[in-house]
């Protein structure tokens, strides 16, 4: 089904629209205007959509996104240790949103500040693992075929090996600790490798949702190609 690009409805000269608005208003014409797509949620379709999304998803439904989404995830994962309700997560959650990943696995507490996330985990699937054996044993059906996704961890640890020139498998796991920890030695043991980020100050290591962002920009460098248009 070809995507239906409306008109812009806001006509508004730029100078007098409100620099603090965000997404679009109601689609112009009124219902009678409205697109014959069920893709297209009415509640935005009349009051307008302010969410963060791509402009391709303007007025879609949550559904919609996701069954769309679900058409091209990357076949990566993100994992993520929560032994202390690490503030991190959200940003975690939200970068692997916008590389489309696969899936996000909280290794842990159940529950996860999601604040950071900024909604994006409506589109995302995530997954639940109460300790990092668990993760390790999912992770060894996961693949293709039932064959095992490699676990990558990412840490500044010694014997850790720079994340720049590594060969990223195309399906695999990328596994982060909670800030200021870093890996708990379960995850360091059970991981295929341990990856650091090369760093050029005087921190010894760098925020955890910034780091996750890097190795999931690293990973589309090899293997996305170009994005899709907006």
């Amino acid at each position: 089904m070809a995507r239906v690009t409306g008109p812009d409805p806001d006509d508004r000269p730029a100078a007098d629209r409100d620099p603090a608005e965000v997404g679009v208003g109601p689609w112009p014409g009124g219902p009678d205007a409205w697109p014959d797509d069920p893709r297209y949620d009415p509640e935005l379709l009349a009051h307008g959509d302010r969410r963060n999304v791509a402009d391709r998803y303007r007025y879609w439904t949550v559904e919609a996104v996701v069954a769309d989404l679900d058409t091209r995830r990357h076949p990566f994962h993100v994992a993520i240790e929560n032994w202390a309700h690490d503030l991190n997560i959200g940003s975690v959650v939200r970068t692997a949103n916008a590389f489309n990943a696969a899936g996000v696995h909280v290794v842990g507490r159940r529950r996860w500040n999601r604040r950071g996330a900024m909604v994006t985990d409506r589109y995302l699937h995530v997954h639940h693992h109460a300790a990092v054996e668990d993760l390790l044993a999912w992770a060894a059906t996961a693949g293709p075929g039932g064959v095992a996704l490699p676990v990558l961890g990412v840490d500044n640890v010694p014997g850790s090996v720079p994340l720049d020139g590594y060969d990223l498998p195309r399906e695999c796991v990328l596994l982060f600790g909670q800030e200021s920890a870093g890996l708990s030695d379960a995850a360091r043991d059970g991981a295929e490798a341990v990856l650091h980020i090369d760093q050029y100050g005087s921190t010894r290591s760098i925020n955890a949702g910034a780091a996750a962002a890097i190795a999931m920009h690293a990973w589309a460098v090899r293997h996305a190609g170009p994005p899709p248009e907006s």
